[in-house]
């Protein structure tokens, strides 16, 4: 079992990390928030999870701990594979989850794409109790606003078609975004996004 990659960040986009170690590229399936961590960062330590089947090898990178022990729970609740707690993940940061299960708020939970209402529910009452290693019941702070341009909405659909959404979709959700909040930066157009989509 791989505990954590360190190395080169060798390229990164909304959804993948590849991070060189000793002259091989490992590719990892990445959360928005370990890509904003990562962002303008020549190397990088991510804690992996492993996912070995008859069809696939694929790696998970989370830029902390928290966020990967968070996904572990999630993946745990029934309903509830890979791809779509890296979504989850991608939708809010770890204390907006842990905050939204501690409260039992499913509306929040199920306005992540492939989270119905039962799923949601499941999640809070699954996850309730479990939480208490990763959250301490402070409020996350926002991110500071950059300017949202061409680059940020064409990275916002590129990552949002890597996730499986279609890029028409993607593209006309993103412009309407990015009109309504002219300060967005790519993750809280991703962000946003994915609760529209």
């Amino acid at each position: 079992m791989i505990e954590y990659l360190k190395g080169e960040v060798a390229e990164l986009t909304p959804a993948t990390a590849i991070i060189e170690c000793c002259g091989v590229g490992y590719e990892t399936s990445i959360t928005l928030n370990t890509y904003s961590a990562l962002q303008g960062k020549k190397d990088a330590k991510l804690f992996i999870y492993e996912v070995i089947r008859e069809d696939t090898h694929q790696l998970y990178g989370f830029s902390n701990k928290q966020e990967r022990e968070l996904f572990l729970l999630l993946i745990s609740v029934s309903g509830i594979g890979g791809n779509t707690a890296r979504t989850i993940l991608s939708a809010f940061t770890v204390t907006e989850l842990c905050d939204a299960i501690a409260s039992g708020n499913e509306t929040a939970i199920k306005s992540v794409k492939g989270i119905g209402l039962k799923t949601a529910q499941r999640l809070i009452v699954d996850l309730k109790d479990k939480i208490s290693g990763i959250y301490n019941g402070e409020s996350g702070i926002s991110a500071p606003v950059a300017a949202a341009n061409n680059d940020n909405i064409d990275g916002a659909v590129q990552a949002l078609a890597m996730l499986g959404f279609p890029v028409s979709a993607a593209n006309k959700v993103v412009q309407s975004i990015a009109k309504s909040e002219p300060g967005a930066t790519i993750e809280q157009l991703i962000k946003l996004a994915l609760k529209q989509l």
